[in-house]
């Protein structure tokens, strides 16, 4: 039923762990191959492409449904619907930044210091374009096809790029005095496609299988049995998506209890439940949770 376009590159890896934890595993024949499947009756059709390129040929109606960069949806201006974020990156969940960056020992510290007629160097020309119209400063804006960092400052005096930790830039030794957009990864739709009821109730229920692993990454389940008169003790120590599951055990023996808990604390919080009383405490993990 659905063209569906997944980004090469950077966000390649991540996106094909996202898609096989959500069950919706994506098959090609070797990890050179931009035409790929997945078994889905949802799905017909599956291309691995550029994410730049992708905003483009889903707003043109050749993919029905694709995963992007909002950086790109914004460099491109391509009229695409957004079905909303997905919260993971190559590296971490954080979203990523397009910056303005300039060496470490410039004296501007704003965007606002920069002179006119300052030379910019970025990936980004239309989206950087538009940034400096908006502040007033007429700038010369150079496309870089890469290594961007390293043209500052013998080519140009600044440079707008992405990052999602800083650290490379920092490396380079140059200091952010801006930031013009954060960028998460997003699910996008072409109008068409998301008009027709059909195929935006497969849209909506590939993203629910998406969303539902994200929402699950970092937390566990935790199960327990606690006698009635520690239950309160042990219910004051568990952090809860709304509150715990408690059920009473057969001929009066405890209560049986059960929560969904970040997995960073539960090496403090399963020695507290054992302080307090729990037994029979097991620890689980998650595929999906779907609100």
């Amino acid at each position: 039923m659905l063209k569906l376009v997944l980004p090469k590159g950077s966000l390649e890896k991540a996106t094909l762990e996202l898609f096989e934890a959500a069950d919706l595993r994506v098959r090609r024949d070797s990890v050179v191959t931009y035409r790929a499947d997945i078994v889905d009756p949802r799905i017909d059709e599956v291309r691995i492409l550029r994410p730049q390129e992708i905003p483009c040929y889903v707003a043109e109606g050749l993919f029905d449904l694709g995963i992007t960069g909002r950086d790109w949806v914004e460099e491109t201006a391509s009229e695409v619907v957004s079905l909303g974020e997905l919260h993971y990156s190559k590296a971490t969940d954080n979203p990523v930044r397009i910056v303005v960056a300039v060496p470490a020992d410039s004296p501007y510290e704003h965007v606002a210091d920069l002179p006119q007629g300052v030379r910019v160097s970025s990936e980004y020309p239309q989206l950087t374009r538009r940034f400096f119209e908006e502040k007033g400063i007429d700038a010369d804006i150079r496309l870089s096809y890469g290594a961007t960092e390293a043209k500052v400052p013998d080519i140009v005096d600044c440079i707008v790029d992405i990052t999602e930790t800083g650290r490379a830039l920092r490396a380079a030794g140059l200091k952010i005095i801006d930031t013009i957009l954060l960028s998460y990864t997003e699910l996008i739709a072409n109008p068409a496609s998301y008009g027709d009821p059909d195929k935006q109730h497969a849209m909506r229920q590939l993203q629910t299988l998406l969303e539902g692993v994200l929402e699950a990454r970092g937390k566990v389940l935790v199960k327990l049995n606690v006698k009635a008169e520690q239950l309160d003790r042990v219910i004051d120590l568990l952090p809860a998506m709304k509150s715990p599951t408690v059920n009473e055990l057969y001929a009066g023996a405890g209560y049986a209890v059960e929560t969904v808990v970040p997995k960073a604390t539960i090496n403090v919080l399963i020695p507290a439940l054992r302080d307090a009383g729990a037994t029979d405490i097991i620890e689980l993990p998650i595929s999906k949770i779907v609100h």
